[in-house]
């Protein structure tokens, strides 16, 4: 198996970048845009799946790793939960937000797959080498 060395090589992490700037772009037109704090907050929450892989990375072990990477899912979630919001106000059409949320749905399920496998591997990160 590879040995990955920067955050921007793991999968999850570039497929929640890619969507995250979808969400971005249905943010930027009316009404969505207008609607200051609901803006603000989806874009938020989606970079905080970004982010928080990023940073769990950096930790350097498998422990704190899976910890930021419970916090990625979590975000997740309240994505999707915003994305039924957004789609209620009549913000995205139904089918942008059937496409959106499964997009985030299988995300949150790989960065599960992902703590799984960390949970089970030998590898506790470059901290204990």
């Amino acid at each position: 198996m590879a040995t990955i060395s920067r955050f921007e090589d793991l999968d999850i992490w570039r497929k929640s970048r890619e969507y995250n700037k979808k969400v971005y772009a249905i943010t930027l037109y009316d009404p969505f845009s207008k609607d200051y704090r609901f803006k603000d907050q989806i874009r938020a929450a989606f970079g905080s799946i970004m982010d928080n892989i990023a940073e769990g990375f950096e930790r350097d072990g498998n422990n704190e790793f899976i910890l930021f990477l419970g916090y990625a899912k979590g975000s997740a979630g309240e994505v999707r939960s915003q994305l039924y919001r957004a789609c209620d106000c009549k913000y995205i059409t139904e089918d942008e937000c059937a496409i959106l949320v499964g997009e985030v749905l299988e995300l949150s399920k790989s960065i599960s797959g992902f703590i799984n496998c960390l949970k089970n591997s030998e590898l506790k990160g470059r901290k204990f080498s």
